[in-house]
C-alpha cells in the first residue's frame, strides 16, 4: 500500500532486560499518539506490558509501529487492553500497522494482543517481523476479524515473517476483503469465515523433538517450520471460536518421538 499519506505517525518501544535478580526490568517503555504501553503486575520473573489505545486507530493514512526487544535471559509478555479497530479515515490511502520483534538467546516473549478488527471501509496493511536468536523462546498469537457484527469487511493485507538465527522459517501473506485477489473467501482460504489467526511457537526443545504436522478438526492445522518452531493456522466464524482454537492448539502438539 504505497498510497499512505498524511495521518498519524506513532511508535511504541518496549525493551526487556534481565535484572540480575531473577526478574525482568523494562529500561525502555514509551509510546506516542494512539500507542500507550503500560507496565502491569508481572508473575515470577516475567514482565507484563499492556498496549492501551489512547485514541481511535489505525485510521486511513495512519502509520503505527510497535517495537519489542527482549534481551538475553529476559521474559516478557505483551497484551492489549482491548481489540484494535481499523477504521476509514479523513486522509486518502490505507493505514499501516507494523510490529518489529527481536528476542535474544535465552530470552522469552509471549505476544498475545486482542483481535484486530477491520471495519467496513477500512484499508489496512499489517506486517509482523520476528527475529529470534538461537535458543530464544516465542509464543506469538495474531487474530484478525473481518468486519464487526453484521458488517461488511474492510480490506486487510497481513504479512508475517519469522527468522531464527538469521534464517527465514516463515514468510506468508494473506489478502482479504474488497480488492483482494479472487478466491480469498472461497473454500481454499477462509471458506466464508470472518476470523483468521496464526499462532507461532518457538522452543529450543523442538530441535530434538519436532512437532508432527496435522489437522486440528476442520478449521485449524499444525505445520512444523524449518527450525525449532511450529505454526498453527485457524479460521472461524467469530472471534470467540478463533481464540478457543488457538488457545487449545499447544495442548495437541505431539513430537516425532512420541
Amino acid at each position: 500500500m504505497d498510497g499512505v499519506t498524511a495521518g498519524v505517525r506513532a511508535v511504541a518501544r518496549i525493551r526487556a532486560r534481565a535484572d540480575g535478580r531473577g526478574g525482568t526490568c523494562l529500561p525502555v517503555l514509551e509510546g506516542d499518539g494512539p500507542l500507550a504501553p503500560r507496565r502491569t503486575r508481572g508473575s515470577g520473573g516475567e514482565a507484563h506490558v499492556m498496549l492501551v489505545g489512547a485514541m481511535s486507530g489505525p485510521l486511513g493514512g495512519d502509520h503505527l509501529t510497535v517495537r519489542a526487544d527482549v534481551e538475553p535471559g529476559a521474559r516478557l509478555r505483551v497484551g492489549s487492553a482491548a481489540a484494535t479497530i481499523a477504521l476509514p479515515g479523513r486522509h486518502p490511502g490505507g493505514a499501516r500497522y507494523d510490529v518489529r520483534i527481536t528476542v535474544a538467546a535465552g530470552g522469552e516473549l509471549r505476544w498475545s494482543p486482542e483481535q484486530l478488527i477491520c471495519a467496513a471501509g477500512s484499508d489496512l496493511s499489517v506486517t509482523t517481523q520476528v527475529d529470534l536468536a538461537s535458543g530464544a523462546r516465542l509464543v506469538l498469537r495474531e487474530e484478525q476479524v473481518l468486519g464487526r457484527a453484521a458488517e461488511q469487511p474492510g480490506r486487510l493485507v497481513s504479512r508475517l515473517t519469522v527468522r531464527i538465527a538469521g534464517r527465514t522459517v516463515l514468510d506468508q501473506e494473506l489478502g482479504c476483503g474488497p480488492g483482494a485477489p479472487g478466491g480469498w473467501d472461497g473454500p481454499a482460504v477462509l471458506g466464508g469465515r470472518r476470523a483468521v489467526g496464526q499462532l507461532v511457537v518457538a522452543r529450543p526443545e523442538f530441535e530434538e523433538k519436532p512437532v508432527v504436522a496435522g489437522p486440528l478438526g476442520e478449521d485449524a492445522a499444525v505445520l512444523p517450520l524449518a527450525g525449532p518452531a511450529v505454526l498453527v493456522t485457524a479460521v472461524a466464524s467469530d472471534a470467540l471460536r478463533l481464540r478457543r482454537l488457538l488457545d487449545e492448539a499447544p495442548d495437541t502438539f505431539t513430537s516425532t518421538s512420541d
